[in-house]
Parts: C-alpha cells; structure tokens; sequence
C-alpha cells in the first residue's frame, strides 16, 4: 500500500524555512563535496567542525540539528562558505577555527605558530609518567622544575603545566610571533615564557632543571612536506632541523639540556621515525647520559628519545631527583 504523507526517513523538512534560512544538512553536503574536491583528508569532519565552529555548537548539538532540519540564518551560512572556501584553498583548519586541542588543553593558534599535532601528546605522556616516578622518589613537597626548549604554541609546556601542576614549568621560543601564541596558551596556566634560542643556556640556569621536554624542528634541509598545510603554512622556523639529516636542532636540544639538568635529571625530545637509530646511539655514546630509551607514540612509530644525566643514582642529597628508570 501507498504511504501518504511524508516519509518517517524523507529527512528534514525544509518547506515550512524563511527565505534568508539555510539548510544545515544541505549546508554539510556542498561543504563535504566541495573540501573532497579540493583533497581536503577529511571532508566531512572537517566541515561538521567548522560548521559547529561557526554556529557555536558542538559537533553533538550539529548532529541534532542536521536531524531536526534546524535553519541557519544567512549570515552565518555565508561566513561558513567563506571558511570552507579557505579550507578548500588548504589553510589549516586550526588556523579557521582558532584553537587546536591538544590533550585536556584547546590552545589559541594562529599565523606564525606550528601547529601541534597529535603524536606529540604521547611525548608529553611519557614526560608526566616520568614527573610521578621522580615526585614519589621524593619527600612531599619537592617540586620539579620543568623546561620546554622550543615551545611554539606552548602543547608540551602546557599540558605538564595542566596535569601536573606542582611542578614549576619553563617555556623557550625564538620566534617573536610563536612567543606571542605561547604566552596567550601558557600564562593562565602559570609558566614563564622566554624568548631566546634554545641553544643557548643563561648561566643561571644551568644545573637547576629536574626535566628538559623539547619538540623541536627535525625535517631535513631540502625535505618539502607532504600536506600543503605544513609546507605552505606552518612556519620554516619550526620546521627543518637543519642539515641533511635534520639533525642540528635535535642534536643542540641535546647539548642544552645536558647544561640545564641537574645530576639525575632526564630529558626526551620528540623526532621522526627514521632518526630513532641515530638519536640513541648519539646520546649512549656520550659518556655524560644513561638509561637512553626509545618512545613509541600510538601507532607504534619511534618518536621520542629520552636518557638521565649521569647515573640514575646520581643525586641522593635531596637537591635533585632520583631518577627511576624506565
């Protein structure tokens, strides 16, 4: 028999809309065909979350109102095409939108700060599993103190500082405009932000850090990223870690925290997976670090190298941590 009426799956009703009233559903539909036209990885994500972003909604609340047929008023439909055409021209959807999450945080980003991305939060896993192992080596009341050498939007410095709030956090960038993102990310949550690079250590500093934490520029002279985002977007500073291996930003986060931590102390730097090898065995076959090990983020890549200063007894006085390994 014949079924008079509309359909319980016609979709949403859009008869009874206001002629400046826009379809949400429709909406998503042009977005998702328009940023898969332009190779955008994830075109339907990608234009739910600028669409939520737009209308102030999150991606939960979007879905009811593509359910209910809920309208969007015409401004806002013209101000989310105006983003999916940008999108579609492959800036960075954190830099449409404004913020990236990063763990518990949403960090302000923007033009002339890299963009942190998701393997990261596993370095800064490893960091704070290392912070509880030194703090209960501990009597109460220590308090770590913490460096990130090359903080950019300030993702490391951070979620150490959000998660681990006892311990007193550092944050160095260089570039003018990257310390301009960190400090709007990084001062609510209490951690000094200094503009200087990373290779150099004020003399007051050294021997007086308990954790050294560094993402630091690894891509090698000549190597052009892959996705238009990084290469046209995130900045160079950020990027190429110099020489053909990508090494000479690595190596000098190295040499810097071997002069900022105090006996016993511990460092992990982040890097690509094809410079794992070479990481550890230059940092075993310095005679100055101990207990060198390599960090697999979650799709099981080697994306990080940490070792101790000295031997991981090295500080019993109470002045320092004990490091316990790994």
């Amino acid at each position: 028999m014949l079924q008079h009426g509309p359909s319980a799956n016609a979709g949403p009703d859009h008869s009874q809309w206001e002629p400046d009233e826009h379809p949400v559903d429709q909406l998503l539909r042009e977005a998702t065909r328009r940023l898969g036209a332009a190779e955008v990885p994830s075109p339907r994500v990608d234009a739910e979350l600028l669409a939520a972003h737009v209308l102030g909604v999150s991606r939960g609340r979007l879905a009811a109102m593509v359910i209910s047929g809920s309208p969007v008023a015409a401004a806002d439909a013209e101000r989310y095409r105006d983003l999916v055409a940008e999108r579609a021209d492959r800036v960075p959807l954190q830099h449409l939108t404004g913020l990236a999450p990063f763990r518990h945080l949403e960090l302000r980003v923007g033009p002339g700060v890299f963009i942190p991305r998701p393997e990261t939060e596993q370095v800064a896993q490893v960091a704070l599993d290392q912070l509880a192992r030194m703090s209960s080596a501990h009597t109460q009341g220590w308090r770590a103190r913490v460096i990130d050498l090359g903080t950019g939007s300030g993702a490391l410095a951070g979620a150490i500082a959000s998660e681990f709030p006892q311990a007193e956090v550092h944050a160095v960038e260089l570039s003018e405009q990257a310390v301009a993102w960190a400090e709007m990310n990084l001062s609510p949550l209490g951690v000094s932000v200094h503009q200087q690079d990373l290779r150099e250590v004020p003399e007051e500093w050294e021997g007086s850090f308990d954790v050294v934490v560094s993402n630091p520029p690894y891509i090698p002279d000549g190597m052009i990223p892959r996705e238009q985002e990084v290469h046209v977007h995130d900045p160079k500073l950020a990027l190429y870690g110099g020489g053909v291996d990508g090494l000479t930003m690595p190596h000098a986060v190295i040499e810097s925290a071997k002069r900022l931590l105090r006996p016993g102390g511990w460092f992990i730097l982040e890097h690509a997976e094809v410079q794992a090898a070479a990481l550890a065995a230059r940092c075993r076959a310095d005679a100055a670090l101990s207990k060198v090990s390599t960090h697999q983020d979650l799709s099981g890549r080697d994306r990080a190298t940490s070792a101790f200063l000295g031997a991981e007894d090295a500080d019993l006085d109470g002045q320092g941590p004990m490091s316990v390994g790994e």
